[in-house]
C-alpha cells in the first residue's frame, strides 16, 4: 500500500526577505527578535514553515502570496476559527489560549469589521468568534451578512459582547448566530462549545 506523502512547504529567509520587499537580514533579524517563528538547520541555517509565515504576514497586514493562500486552505480546510474583536488584549488572550486548546486549528484574528469581512471572504472560517461592539459597525448586520452569504458554508458565529444588556442576546441570536456568551468571556466554555459543534 503506497504511504500518502504529506508535502510541507518550507521558506529560507532569503524567500521571506522577497516576499516582504525587504533584504535578508531584515529577515533574519525578524527570527532573532522572535516576531517570526523559525527552526535552525543542522548547518545553522534559519528555515520558516508556511503556516507560520502565513500567521506573520498576517498578523502585520502584509500582502499574503497566493502560493501561502492555497497551503493555508488545504491545511486548514474546516478547522480555522476567526477572533473578532476591537479589544486587543482579549483578542490576543484568546488566541492564544485557542491555539493552546486546538493546536490543530489555524487560528485567525480581525480588530475591525473591515478587516473581518476580508479575512472571512479569502479564508472562510468555520468558526467566527464576533464581538457585536464593533467600532463603526453594527455587529448585527455583520452577523446577518455572514450567514446569507452562501459562499462562506454557514460557519459558527459565536456572538460575545462587553454590553450589559440582555436585550442584545435576543437581538443577536435573531440576526442568526448561533451562540451568545457575555464578557467577562470564559475561555473554556466556549471551547466547549466549539467541540460540541464539531462532534455533531
Amino acid at each position: 500500500m503506497a504511504k500518502k506523502n504529506k508535502k510541507v512547504r518550507i521558506y529560507s529567509a532569503l524567500e521571506v526577505a522577497n516576499i516582504c520587499g525587504v533584504v535578508n537580514q531584515t529577515a533574519i533579524n525578524w527570527i532573532k527578535n522572535n516576531y517570526l517563528k523559525a527552526f535552525t538547520t543542522p548547518g545553522g541555517q534559519y528555515r520558516i514553515y508556511a503556516e507560520n509565515l502565513l500567521e506573520f504576514l498576517q498578523s502585520r497586514g502584509m500582502k499574503i502570496p497566493d502560493e501561502l493562500k492555497e497551503i493555508a486552505d488545504q491545511e486548514h480546510a474546516g478547522k480555522s476559527i476567526l477572533i473578532v474583536d476591537d479589544d486587543v488584549d482579549i483578542n490576543n488572550m484568546m488566541k492564544n489560549y485557542f491555539e493552546k486548546k486546538f493546536p490543530d486549528h489555524f487560528i485567525l484574528q480581525a480588530f475591525d469589521g473591515f478587516e473581518a469581512g476580508k479575512i472571512i471572504s479569502e479564508h472562510k472560517p468555520k468558526f467566527i468568534i464576533l464581538d457585536v461592539d464593533l467600532p463603526g459597525v453594527d455587529g448585527h448586520k455583520l452577523c446577518q451578512k455572514i450567514k446569507a452569504d452562501d459562499t462562506l458554508e454557514n460557519p459558527v458565529v459565536i456572538s460575545i459582547t462587553g454590553l450589559n444588556d440582555s436585550r442584545i442576546k435576543v437581538a443577536v441570536l435573531k440576526a442568526g448566530a448561533d451562540a451568545f456568551f457575555a464578557k467577562p468571556l470564559d475561555f473554556e466554555e466556549i471551547a466547549g462549545y466549539i467541540q460540541e459543534q464539531e462532534s455533531k
